[in-house]
Order: structure tokens, then sequence, then C-alpha cells
């Protein structure tokens, strides 16, 4: 049976509900045909991000690692790129930290690519009547640099270069939306039912 690791984010900027946590939580210990699903939710804290996902790397092994984030989207986006970079202009991390122009790694590569088929993500949302796209900037927060740290650990380590990894953007849950109305929100029962196809198409392929 493969494993499945599957991290969101605890709630920032002000809010008290962050759906990637919720859904990660929820999925924990769930067992889609032949995966199993480990579910954790990361600490949106800039020292201790890249140590947590390494050691959830390290302790579970698993073949395929999602990281869940959330972004003001109208729909699912699959992150292309993960950079070498963190800096924030507005918004801080909830343990206060505010870097400006850090590097992640330091004698790591400017950028890495997701291993996760995102092109066929797409078209496999979308069989399913679910719109989905590819995005090719996950910022410059905690969303970027949980990618950018998973990634940088399964390239460096022999042991994890055939993992599948990547980051997945989800949007605002509709009760998100209430003090700006226009943005575009998703229910949190359409946003699993997404995940759950998603974590499917890895039975199927």
């Amino acid at each position: 049976m493969k494993k499945l690791l599957l991290t969101g984010f605890e709630p920032f900027g002000g809010e008290n509900i962050n759906p990637s946590s919720v859904i990660a939580q929820d999925f924990h210990g769930k067992v889609i045909g032949n995966i199993e699903v480990i579910g954790r939710t990361i600490p949106l804290r800039f020292y201790e991000i890249d140590n947590i996902i390494c050691s959830y790397i390290e302790e579970f092994n698993p073949d395929i690692i999602i990281n869940l984030g959330q972004a003001p989207r109208p729909t699912i986006s699959y992150e292309y790129v993960a950079i070498n970079l963190a800096h924030i202009s507005s918004e801080s991390y909830n343990c206060g930290a505010k870097p400006s122009h850090e590097t992640l790694a330091e004698n790591g590569p400017k950028a890495y690519f997701t291993s996760l088929p995102v092109q066929e993500l797409v078209k496999h949302l979308s069989s399913h009547k679910i719109p989905s796209y590819i995005s090719y900037s996950a910022g410059t927060f905690g969303c970027n640099q949980i990618f950018y740290s998973t990634m940088h650990y399964i390239h460096t380590n022999p042991n994890t270069n055939s993992v599948l990894a990547g980051f997945i953007h989800i949007p605002l849950l509709p009760e998100q939306t209430v003090k700006s109305t226009l943005s575009s929100s998703m229910s949190l029962d359409f946003m699993k039912k997404s995940i759950e196809l998603i974590i499917n198409f890895f039975n199927i392929n």
C-alpha cells in the first residue's frame, strides 16, 4: 500500500479556520483505494516549517506528498515551481517573522519544479466537472516555503528521489469572504471531493 502525506496550514491572517488544515485532518487515516493518507497540520512559523516537514518525511517515508494551502483564487490550483526565496511585504508569519528577500536553503538551487503530474491532474478533475489550473507562482510566503523545503529534501536525499511531491492551493471558504463579497469561494465539501479525486488519481495512474 502506498502512503500519501497530506499537509495543511494552521489559520493565519486573523482567520479562525484554514480549510487546508481541516482537509488534512479529515483525511488522516483514510484509505483511498491502495493509498493510506497521513494528514498533518503545519504551523505557519518561518523558523519551524522546514524542520517539521522534513521530520514528517523521515518519519512516514511517503510515496506521495501533497502540501495544501489557501489562497483567494477562483478554484483549485496546482503550483508548478517553488523558489528559493522568502519575502513578505504585508502579512507576517504567525510567529511574527517577516523575512525580507531571505534565502530558504543556503546552497539550494534557485527553484524546483513539482513532480506531481499537474497537466494530467487538470484533465482528471475536468473529467469530473471540477475546474482547476496550473499556477506558475506560489508566492514568497509559507506556501512557497513548504513547497520548496519539501522538494529540496526529496532532491537531496537518495532514499526519497522517487517521491512524487508538490503544492496545491485551495480557495477561500464562503464564510471567509464576508468582508470581501466579490471574492471567489468554494464549499468545504466540494474541496474535499476535489482532493479525494486527486488522491484517487494515483490509484489509476
